[in-house]
């Protein structure tokens, strides 16, 4: 190890839980409320569109803060 380049911690973090991951599923679930919430055939999604955006959307906030 040189005395120029920081020690590199290993993270505790499971693979599963990394940003990278939950961000992609966080954004397929924003995705899946806007089709939802565009789509013409049944009144139950388009109901349940604005709080699947919303979950996805506060998804993304806290995953974002998780570890690369």
């Amino acid at each position: 190890m040189s005395l120029t380049q920081p020690a590199k911690r290993k993270s505790r973090w499971p693979a599963w839980a990394r940003r990278g991951l939950m961000e992609n599923i966080a954004t397929v679930t924003i995705a899946i409320g806007f089709l939802m919430l565009f789509q013409p055939f049944a009144l139950s999604l388009y109901t349940y569109s604005f709080i699947t955006m919303l979950a996805g959307t506060a998804m993304f906030i806290i995953v974002s803060k998780f570890p690369e």
